[in-house]
């Protein structure tokens, strides 16, 4: 096997194990799942898949004939199961079950959890950033509605009383706003279901929540939203990821230039484009940009782990992302997401590693 090409994985059982696995296997480089299998149709982990394109079938013989797989995962825990296998796989393809499947099993429960930490501890670093901006956000409004309600007690006339009533519920509504925004991106993720998400709105909202972090006074935001297709992921995650590239944006800018976001269909994939033109970055940190704890920021101005972060949840919900930049001009970082019901695209094993035009 070249050094370019994927490690194609069955895995056997859609429970708690072959869901896990999915999840794991789509975070990482050079793993290509064929598919999964489960006599369950309804089983998690093979709604999982559905959502992410990845080929999900009741019948594990015909995933373990697959003559393009390289490895079998079984956790199903059925103990005929490894009789089938040895009958059916072909020779080139190796198989894990048993104790060993229970060791992958511990491994990424471990793996899971330090991601969730380095998850949350990103997310309290931003959020450490929002308190200065927050408060702005929400004393305004609240001056707004105490300057009304001292005007509705000192006014007789009725039609002046319900307009100043109309502008308290206008700015009502605009806090409830902020703080929903706040509460989707602070909500841990649970794990729980996908819901279809617009991702045309999750960027506008991201700009907003940007302003809480960084200011855009003297920022041009221009959005190209073309029609695309919802996509099936937890909104607060894919917040987090439009969050962290924006504000990263604006920062290389120092406040000042334009930010343009893109949405389109490219070769039958959702494509999102989040574009800057600030100093761009350097070849040499191109390449290692996704790396944890990477940063070109100075001592205390980043945790390094935001664009690891981004990575992995794009990962999750079986896209890429691509960082093209040239020194002087900008950068921009091109976002792929699968359409439900197209093939899903092979995963590269790598970032780029030079510059390219934007």
């Amino acid at each position: 096997m070249g050094p370019e090409q994927s490690i194609h994985i069955a895995i056997l059982g859609g429970g708690r194990g072959g869901t896990a696995l999915i999840e794991l296997f789509t975070r990482c480089h050079g793993i290509a799942i064929t598919g999964i299998a489960d006599t369950n149709p309804d089983a998690p982990g093979l709604r999982l898949a559905r959502n992410l394109n990845i080929p999900a079938t009741d019948d594990p013989v015909s995933l373990v004939s697959d003559m393009t797989v390289d490895l079998i995962v079984d956790v199903t825990g059925n103990p005929s199961m490894p009789a089938l296998i040895e009958r059916h796989k072909s020779a080139r393809a190796e198989f894990l079950g048993g104790t060993a499947a229970k060791l992958v099993w511990s491994l990424i429960q471990d793996e899971r959890d330090l991601y969730e930490h380095l998850a949350h501890a990103e997310k309290l670093s931003t959020l450490g950033t929002f308190a200065a901006g927050i408060a702005h956000e929400f004393n305004n409004p609240l001056h707004m509605m105490l300057g009304f309600a001292q005007l509705i007690q000192d006014t007789q006339d009725p039609a002046s009383v319900q307009e100043y009533i109309q502008e308290i519920v206008k700015q009502i509504k605009h806090l409830s706003n902020m703080s929903t925004s706040v509460n989707l991106y602070a909500r841990t993720s649970a794990q729980g279901e996908l819901v279809p998400v617009q991702i045309p709105k999750l960027l506008d909202e991201a700009v907003r929540m940007a302003k809480f972090s960084t200011i855009l006074d003297e920022v041009t935001v221009i959005p190209h939203y073309e029609p695309v297709p919802d996509i099936q992921a937890e909104p607060g995650e894919l917040l987090q990821v439009f969050m962290n590239l924006i504000v990263n944006a604006v920062q290389a800018m120092n406040a000042r230039g334009r930010l343009t976001l893109r949405t389109c269909m490219e070769n039958g994939s959702i494509t999102v484009s989040v574009e800057d033109t600030g100093p761009g970055i350097a070849p040499q940190d191109l390449a290692k940009i996704f790396a944890p704890f990477f940063t070109t920021k100075k001592t205390g101005k980043g945790t390094g782990l935001g664009l690891y972060i981004v990575d992995t949840i794009i990962r999750k919900y079986g896209g890429r992302i691509e960082p093209r930049s040239e020194v002087g001009k900008g950068t921009a970082f091109r976002i792929h997401f699968p359409v439900a019901g197209l093939p899903q695209q092979t995963v590269p094993s790598s970032h780029p590693a030079t510059p390219a035009s934007i």
